[in-house]
C-alpha cells in the first residue's frame, strides 16, 4: 500500500511502465501527414540518417492530434547540441538554462533539443527552488518526465508515423484535460512560468485543468515574481497573441494570476467603459490572428493599459497640468510600473506612447492639423485605437466617423469636411482641455495642444 501511494504521488505507475511508452500507429492517432512542416521532416530525417533518434515533439504533436496545423515545430533528439550543429549549414546553439539548437531554413526556424535527463540535485537553483541552469542530457523517457504537461509529452516520428506516449497524453487530449506531469507543487517551483502556461493552454485549447494541477496555483502565484521580467514578458506575449487573448485574461483572473502582471487590470475590467474597451480590443486582436493578419504588440498593450493612462491623465489635469504634458506624465507613470514587471521592449513602449499621444490630436479638426496627422507614421494604429474609444462609448462616435470620411476623401472632399463645424469639438468624454486660469501664463516651451508630442 505504501509503495502504491508513493507511486501515485510521484505520478508514475512503475519503473518499467514509465520507461516504455504506448505506441500509436496512424490508424490510432489519426495525424494528417500533410499538416507537417517539410523542414521539420527534413531535420528529423537528417538526424536519423546520421544514426540518431529524432522526433517531432511537444506542442506540435498536440496540435497535430487535434487536427490543427502547428505554427511552430520542435524536434527532440539524442544528439548533443554540438552534434546537431555539425549536421546543418545554418544552425546556432542558444540558451543558458538549457542549450538548444535553432536550425534555420530561410525565415523558418526548427528548434532542436537534446533529450533532457533527470534534473540533478546539484543544478543551480535560487532560494525559492527555481532551476537556474540545467544542461543534463538523458534518455527519451527521462525527457518525457521533464516536460510540463501530459499533452505536450508525446513524440511523433514522421518516418514510421508512430506516436510515442509516455504519460497518457492521448487520453487527456481526448478528455480535454490539462494535467501536469509529476507533483504540481514541485513542478511550479522548478519553473514558475508554468503557472502562466497552464492558463494559456487551458484557455487556448478549451481544456479543463485537472483538480490536482489547479489546486496549488493561487498559493504559488507569488513565485512568478522571482522569474526574470523578460521571461514573464515573453510568456504574456504568447498568451495575448494566442488568438484567445480574451479567454486567457479571463482565465488569469479565475486562477488569481493577474495581480502584479498587469497592475490595476482587475479594477479596469470592473468598470463598464474599461471592460468594454478591453473586451473590444482583445476580440479584435483574436479575430485578426485567426484570419492570419498581422498584430502589433504595441497596440495590444496600449489597449490594455489605456484606462490606467486615462485615469492618471485626468488626475494630472485636475492638479493644474496642461493636457499634452499631463498625457506624457500619465504615460510615464504607467510604463514605468509595467516595465518593472514585464520588461516591455523599448520598441513596444515607443509604439504605445505614439498611439496614446495621437489621441488628443484627433480632436483638432481644424486648419492644417488633420493634414499633419495623415503624415504620421503610426496613423493607422492611432486611428484604429480612436475607433475603439468610439465603439466603447468613451468618446462620441462622430469623431471616428469624421476621420473615416477624411481619410477616404479626396482634396475637395477633405476641405468640405474641414469647413463643417465638428459636432463634438471639445465635447468628448476624454479629459477636457483646460482653459488658462486668470493671471496664469502658459509655461514657456510647453507643447501646444495638438502639436506633435
Amino acid at each position: 500500500m505504501i509503495k502504491k501511494f508513493i507511486k501515485r504521488i510521484l505520478g508514475v505507475k512503475n519503473k518499467a511502465a514509465a520507461n516504455q511508452p504506448a505506441v500509436l500507429g496512424p490508424n490510432e492517432h489519426g495525424i494528417n501527414p500533410q499538416l507537417l512542416s517539410s523542414n521539420a521532416i527534413r531535420v528529423t530525417q537528417t538526424l536519423q540518417e546520421a544514426g540518431f533518434k529524432a522526433f517531432v515533439v511537444g506542442g506540435a504533436v498536440r496540435d497535430l492530434l487535434l487536427g490543427v496545423k502547428p505554427k511552430d515545430f520542435d524536434v527532440a533528439t539524442n544528439a548533443t547540441p554540438e552534434q546537431v550543429k555539425r549536421l546543418f549549414r545554418r544552425a546556432f546553439i542558444i540558451g543558458k538554462r538549457f542549450q538548444i539548437v535553432h536550425v534555420m531554413f530561410g525565415q523558418d526556424i526548427i528548434e532542436v533539443t537534446t533529450f533532457r535527463g533527470a534534473s540533478a540535485e546539484s543544478s543551480p537553483k535560487d532560494e525559492h527552488g527555481r532551476v537556474l541552469r540545467d544542461n543534463t542530457f538523458g534518455e527519451q523517457h527521462e525527457d518525457a518526465v521533464r516536460r510540463d504537461f501530459t499533452i505536450n509529452a508525446m513524440y511523433y516520428d514522421p518516418a514510421n508515423r508512430q506516436v510515442l506516449d509516455y504519460h497518457n497524453g492521448i487520453a487527456d487530449i481526448r478528455s480535454k484535460t490539462l494535467r501536469i506531469i509529476g507533483v504540481p507543487e514541485a513542478r511550479y517551483r522548478e519553473d514558475p512560468v508554468r503557472l502562466l502556461r497552464v492558463v494559456r493552454f487551458a484557455a487556448k485549447l478549451g481544456f479543463e485543468i485537472d483538480p490536482e494541477t489547479r489546486e496549488p496555483i493561487k498559493v504559488m502565484a507569488p513565485l512568478i515574481n522571482n522569474v526574470p521580467a523578460a521571461r514573464v514578458f515573453d510568456e504574456m506575449l504568447k498568451l495575448l497573441m494566442s488568438g484567445h487573448a480574451l479567454a486567457c485574461l479571463q482565465q488569469l483572473r479565475k486562477e488569481g494570476l493577474h495581480h502584479g502582471l498587469l497592475p490595476l487590470l482587475d479594477v479596469v475590467l470592473e468598470q463598464p467603459l474599461g471592460e468594454k474597451f478591453v473586451t473590444l480590443a482583445l476580440a479584435g486582436t483574436d479575430q485578426r490572428i485567426r484570419e492570419g493578419k498581422p498584430v502589433s504588440p504595441g497596440f495590444l498593450f496600449a489597449s490594455l493599459l489605456w484606462h490606467q493612462v486615462l485615469e492618471k491623465w485626468t488626475a494630472y489635469q485636475a492638479a493644474g497640468e496642461y493636457p499634452i504634458p499631463a498625457l506624457h506624465l500619465a504615460a510615464d507613470d504607467v510604463l514605468n510600473t509595467q516595465t518593472e514587471k514585464l520588461a516591455l521592449q523599448r520598441k513596444i513602449a515607443t509604439d504605445m506612447r505614439d498611439i496614446w499621444a495621437m489621441q488628443p490630436r484627433f480632436e483638432r479638426r481644424v486648419g492644417k492639423s488633420p493634414y499633419k496627422m495623415l503624415e504620421h507614421m503610426r496613423l493607422r494604429a492611432g486611428y484604429d485605437f480612436l475607433l475603439l474609444r468610439c465603439a466603447s462609448g468613451e468618446i462620441d462616435a462622430e469623431i471616428g466617423e469624421w476621420w473615416t470620411a477624411f481619410m477616404a476623401a479626396d482634396g475637395p472632399g477633405r476641405e468640405e469636411l474641414l469647413a463643417r463645424k465638428p459636432k463634438t469639438e471639445g465635447d468628448s468624454q476624454a479629459p477636457k482641455k483646460r482653459r488658462r486660469r486668470g493671471g496664469r501664463n502658459k509655461p514657456k516651451g510647453a507643447a501646444a495642444e495638438g502639436s506633435t508630442p
